[in-house]
């Protein structure tokens, strides 16, 4: 790792969905995807920066829509899901470690000869060590998203923020895809974000973020240079959600 730059983040959460690592339809497994994740980490990685990632698993199985087209119980439909992301993670760590940076995968689901357990200081450690950590089977309890998830881990890891990874650049007054006159939003606070119900992350993610006052930056993940730019402080790109 290089030494570290004077940057307004020095330790980051970067949630990713599922759906970053399928194929053209957001299902499956592509190992392009994973290449091209484990790039944009690097990047990451090598402005100085401490990197934690949690990754859902909705390219390998959603477990809300299990539930709603068979009936199947919604606890054993979410612990598959949790078991999904463990998956994505493994399929992370070894595209990261491709690049020659260490990577551990922790999970909140025990499997103790697959990967860590989540222990909170000692993702701590690993991240103080300079090593990328994936933190992977949600927050171990069905009925939470993995945006649950990374807010509460960003929490407890002492995270400067959250990297919210979207295929849009921002968060906008009205989906852009649909409507052309939609604006971008390069700065807004929590309550501006309930008060006009702009779809950020689940209610009790964004609640907890709000509570433990952890910044989240939505950027688009799959322009290559966003990411840096909003890392780096550049209202130019992504929105910026804080107090």
């Amino acid at each position: 790792m290089t030494a570290k730059q004077e940057l307004p983040y020095q330790r980051v959460l970067l949630k990713l969905s599922g759906e970053a690592l399928g194929g053209a339809d957001g299902a499956g497994i592509d190992p392009r995807q994973a290449a091209y994740i484990a790039q944009r980490v690097r990047e990451v990685y090598d402005l100085g920066m401490q990197i934690a990632i949690v990754i859902g698993g909705g390219n390998l199985w959603r477990g809300e829509a299990a539930t709603q087209k068979s009936g199947m119980d919604r606890s054993t439909a979410d612990h598959m899901g949790m078991i999904a992301t463990v998956m994505n993670g493994l399929l992370l760590q070894d595209a990261i470690e491709r690049l020659g940076i260490v990577t551990r995968v922790q999970t909140a689901v025990q499997m103790n000869s697959i990967a860590e357990p989540y222990i909170r200081l000692r993702a701590i450690r690993h991240l103080e060590k300079g090593r990328v950590l994936i933190l992977t089977g949600g927050i171990g309890s069905p009925y939470f998203t993995t945006d649950s998830a990374a807010a509460l881990r960003a929490s407890e890891i002492h995270a400067d923020v959250i990297v919210k990874a979207t295929k849009v650049d921002g968060v906008y007054s009205d989906d852009p895809m649909t409507n052309p006159s939609a604006r971008r939003y390069r700065r807004l606070n929590y309550q501006q974000v309930l008060d006009q119900q702009l779809r950020v992350m689940d209610t009790t993610a964004f609640t907890l973020c709000q509570e433990n006052a952890m910044p989240i930056v939505v950027v688009n993940f799959w322009n290559p240079k966003d990411l840096l730019q909003a890392l780096h402080g550049d209202s130019a790109v992504g929105t910026l959600i804080c107090d």
